[in-house]
Parts: C-alpha cells; structure tokens; sequence
C-alpha cells in the first residue's frame, strides 16, 4: 500500500473512483466527483493534502481537504477546516483502508497547522478517527436548529482547546455546491460517464424537498419527472410529472409551510412557536434549489 499526492494525470481515474465510491450512498446518485473536478481550482482547495492511495500499482483511495469558517454569534468568522470527498474503491471497503487514508491525512494535516475538521458523515465510521457529533463543541450546522444535536455533522480538534469558547454555525465552503449551482454543467459532466441508475435508501443522509423543505425518508415522499420517473428533488407534494404543483413565491410557500410547525415540534428537542419555524425556514429556504437565486 501506497499513499502519496494526487497529480494531474490521475484527476479522471480518480473522478471515475469517486464517482463509484459515492453512487446511492449519502443521496440518489451523487455530485462528489463533479466537486472534486471542480475544486482542484478553487482557493480554498489544499494540494498539500490532495491524497490517492495505491494497491499493486492501482488507485483505490482518494481524500483531499479545503479551508473553510465557522460563522460566530457576531457575525464574525473563524477559521476551521473541512475534508471530502473521500473515497475508497467499492472492491476495497470495509477492509481498513478508508480509516488508514483517513488517519494517514489528519496527521499531514496536523503538521501543516490544521487546527480543527467539521465535515458530514456516518459517525459510525468516523469515530474511529476520533470524530463526534459537532454540536458536542458548540458547532452547530447550517441546516438544522441551533439547539439539534445533528448525527451526520461531526467535528474534532486536532489541536486541543483550539476551539475552546468559541460557538459558531459551519456551513460547507461554496465549492461543495458548484453542481446545484450550475445543473446544466454538472449534467454535461454527468453524461460523460457511463450510465448509472440513481435509487433512495434509507441509510443515506437526510434528503429534504427542494422546494419545501419536507424531509423525504421513503421513496414514496419523491415526486415524479415527465416520464413517471422518480424526481429526487422535490416531494409529491410539490412535483408531479414534472411540473410544480404550486406557482408561489418563496414567501408564499413559506406562509403555508409553516401551519405544519405541530409535526415539525414532534421531532425537535424544543417545541418551536410559528413566528420561530418562520425564521427558520426564512433562513433555510433560500438554500433550496428551487428558491436559490
């Protein structure tokens, strides 16, 4: 085994390895490679910690990692950094060499002066490398209440007492949005790859309607394309063969959202009253790709 710098020649080997480590994993399908084609550019991209791992002579692991801040109660921003996409090879999981990328980077990471890690993952892997949920440290997410302890958003401190009185909100840099922010450049991208069929699991990360926000936690919450397709956007609530079933504006779906704050509070640690949920979802829907601008 093998772990050394990315180069050049090897961004399409990787893309492709990225791509099959990702497919129906976290979400229908997945961006991943498209952010990893794209963030080699991007300011905040590390190449010191642009890693692949090699087995016999052949690609099986790739991580690479990014600046990134935490939004303080003043508005302020500290800095903290993030890693991701990482990707092991569908032949070689779950045979130890994800967590031996993983703990092989932190440490170069370390020695660069790499403070503390928030990213979003499967905690059930990630405490392995000494992760915990975030808001353990007082990091909250972009998406969820201040007050959620978020299973998914995990942080460490590679430094200890590097984030001590500090309280912040971590949204992942912009780069990690480049394929929402430009769908018809993703696709083309997409389909320069072999076809590959997109599904829902249960195990993957929280899928909310970009449209309403509604968490979509079966197959049957999806709405559907023109063809009678799945559409893993919206909920049946908002698309159905392929059309919006609502024309609104983002405030007007923000005033009807919100008579549904009951079933919300069901699932939230604290009961949130209507003007609460409001601000909330003022905040969250500009996000969803329906509403962003």
């Amino acid at each position: 085994m093998n772990i050394r710098l990315e180069k050049p020649q090897d961004y399409r080997e990787v893309e492709n390895l990225t791509r099959e480590a990702f497919w129906n994993v976290y979400r229908p399908g997945c961006t991943e490679h498209y952010v990893l084609n794209q963030y080699r550019n991007n300011p905040d991209f590390i190449p010191e910690l642009d890693f692949v791992m090699e087995e016999d002579g052949k690609i099986i692991g790739h991580v690479m990692y990014s600046k990134a801040v935490l939004v303080l109660e003043d508005g302020s921003s500290f800095p903290i950094w993030t890693f991701g996409p990482i990707s092991i090879h569908p032949d070689y999981k779950r045979k130890g060499y994800g967590l031996k990328l993983l703990q092989f980077s932190m440490e170069k990471a370390k020695e660069m002066g790499v403070k503390a890690l928030c990213m979003e993952g499967k905690i059930g892997f990630y405490k392995h490398a000494g992760f915990d949920v975030a808001s353990k440290l007082n990091i909250h997410y972009h998406l969820e209440p201040k007050e959620a302890e978020v299973p998914y958003f995990l942080a460490q401190e590679l430094v200890p007492g590097y984030l001590d009185g500090v309280e912040g909100t971590y949204c992942p840099p912009k780069g990690y949005f480049v394929a929402d922010e430009n769908p018809e450049a993703f696709e083309a991208y997409e389909a320069s790859f072999p076809k590959k069929e997109k599904d829902f699991e249960p195990e993957q990360l929280p899928q909310f309607c970009q449209s309403c926000g509604m968490p979509l936690t079966k197959k049957e919450d999806f709405g559907t394309n023109n063809d009678g397709s799945t559409n893993f956007d919206y909920c049946q609530y908002c698309y159905k063969d392929g059309k919006f079933l609502q024309e609104c504006s983002m405030d007007e779906m923000i005033d009807h959202c919100v008579q549904f704050v009951d079933e919300v509070n069901k699932n939230m640690p604290k009961p949130m009253t209507k003007e609460e949920y409001k601000q909330m979802m003022q905040g969250f829907f500009p996000m969803l790709k329906r509403w962003k601008k």
